[in-house]
């Protein structure tokens, strides 16, 4: 007998129909646990992608590639550890990610609109209302079902529960919610995560890396696109539809007797002009914190070419004949004229003056060891002649710092420069960062806040009547927040004067709070 009941149950569980592999697929990709996973394998290979030195990391990815032994540097590289962001793994986990999303949402938003928005449960039998998480039951001997109706309805409003009055089977229901749009959260929270996948594919897919060298006084019209191979990369020109005129570079020193090394410098700054056969012309003002956006282009301070050179510079010039020494000022690509008319630019600046092979003015290194001005002098009616301002104190009979054009030249002061700078440009001609980390980020966060820190709290009153006797039935919910919703639900009740006895069973900080 058992052997053929065991016959039974196997002959009904293989005639049982099983799902389509399709279905079952469906059912798999859009469940709530599989996308929490997913999104966990994505956060932990982002944390990689932050711990491994990125290969499009200018400058500091040559270094700690060659601080990697050679088994380290084969094993990232085939895994492309060195590129997480662009490798087909993470764009697949981003896409199954998102169709998980958009198939889970597709799933319980009917559902969820249904029951909270278009039908809200306005009212319910007793015994469910009794199975809520918060519930409580009076009965009033000598009073009046509609004054306390309105006693409800008060109470609820002052809680700001908007109070919705309907009767069935002979009972009057009040049901009040506040917060029904916490149910939205989950849905808005998909959104803004697929607004950050979105508009980060976009950027990696469309975008493009490239930098260009700002030497004040060049204009150029190409920048230099990147392409990288792990610790190689190869540079090319391309043009752009607008040219860029360096107008100024500024270095903040801590120290200003320092040198220009990065570790004394609070920030850099880059001035250029934009001019544009369609836009017209932009002044930009480019600092650390401080990037510049233009047709999908974006500048941001990257390097320093770091030879010394000067800002501005200021110059004691005293005559030959005799006399008081004139103070000059004069910024990097500018002039000025002296009292008498003579003409003063500021052609050149040598950090360590040297002559080199050929004989000519150079400088020996990039630090400010011997610092000269190399400047043009006009006299009124005569010819121009370059005249060498040296920083340090130089034997007049040394033809190169001998006073010339009648004045004895000295560089007394300089505003310490690089002679260069490098702008990082990330294009992305479809603002798909701006998407990402503005809608999305920002988003993302707004969305996470207003789901955890607010919750949708219903609470239904039933009042019944029978034989002059006033029964009511309390009960009420919240999807989260729980130790507050208690809270509230405590002094509704006894607003309503549910009996002492009902209190008693609160905790003894709830009966503190309603105190």
């Amino acid at each position: 007998m058992a052997a053929s009941e065991e016959t039974i149950k196997a002959a009904r569980v293989k005639d049982r129909p099983t799902a389509p592999l399709l279905n079952r697929f469906i059912v798999l990709i859009s469940s709530v646990r599989f996308g929490v996973v997913l999104l966990c394998i994505l956060v932990v290979l982002s944390i990689i992608g932050m711990l491994i030195v990125q290969q499009n990391v200018i400058p500091g990815f040559d270094t700690y590639y060659a601080s990697l032994t050679p088994a380290e540097q084969k094993v990232f590289g085939f895994l492309g550890l060195f590129d997480i962001y662009h490798s087909w793994y993470y764009n697949l986990i981003l896409l199954i990610l998102s169709l998980n999303i958009v198939l889970a949402s597709i799933d319980r938003f009917p559902s969820v609109w249904k029951g909270y928005f278009k039908r809200p449960k306005l009212n319910a039998t007793k015994p469910w209302l009794l199975n809520q998480q918060q519930n409580a039951q009076a009965e009033y001997i000598e009073a009046n079902a509609s004054e306390l109706l309105e006693k409800v309805k008060r109470a609820f409003a002052k809680h700001r529960l908007r109070p919705v009055v309907t009767e069935r089977d002979g009972a009057t229901f009040v049901f009040g919610e506040s917060g029904r749009l916490n149910r939205l959260g989950a849905y808005i929270v998909h959104v803004a995560l697929l607004t950050l996948f979105l508009g980060h594919f976009v950027a990696l897919q469309t975008g493009f890396d490239a930098d260009v060298r700002m030497i004040p006084g060049d204009t150029t019209d190409q920048i230099q696109m990147i392409r990288f191979d792990l610790d190689k990369k190869e540079k090319f020109n391309v043009q752009v539809p607008f040219s860029m005129t360096c107008t100024d570079i500024q270095q903040k020193l801590i120290d200003q007797r320092g040198s220009i090394a990065v570790t004394n410098t609070l920030d850099w700054r880059t001035q250029m002009r934009v001019d544009d056969p369609e836009y017209g012309t932009t002044i930009a003002d480019i600092s650390m914190n401080q990037p510049f956006d233009y047709r999908g282009y974006r500048f941001f301070q990257a390097q320093t070419i770091p030879v010394g050179n000067a800002r501005t510079i200021k110059l004691d010039v005293t005559p030959v004949a005799g006399g008081d020494a004139i103070r000059l000022e004069i910024p990097r690509l500018g002039s000025t004229q002296m009292p008498d008319g003579t003409f003063v630019e500021y052609e050149e600046f040598l950090p360590d003056f040297t002559f080199g092979p050929d004989g000519k003015p150079d400088t020996r290194s990039g630090d400010y060891n011997n610092p000269v001005a190399v400047l043009g002098v006009t006299r009124p009616g005569e010819e121009r002649i370059r005249v060498f301002a040296f920083g340090s104190n130089v034997p007049d009979n040394i033809p190169v710092a001998a006073p010339k054009a009648g004045f004895k030249w000295r560089l007394s002061e300089f505003e310490k420069s690089p002679f260069a700078h490098v702008l990082s440009i990330k294009y992305d001609p479809y603002h798909g960062a701006f998407i990402a980390w503005y809608f999305g980020g920002f988003g993302l966060m707004f969305a996470l806040s207003f789901v955890f820190f607010f919750s949708h709290r219903r609470v239904w009153a039933m009042i019944e009547e029978t034989d002059g006797r006033v029964f009511m039935t309390l009960a009420g919910n919240a999807n989260r927040n729980h130790a507050a919703f208690e809270e509230k639900f405590v002094r509704i009740a006894r607003e309503l004067d549910v009996p002492v006895a009902i209190a008693e069973e609160e905790s003894e900080t709830q009966q503190q709070v309603d105190d």
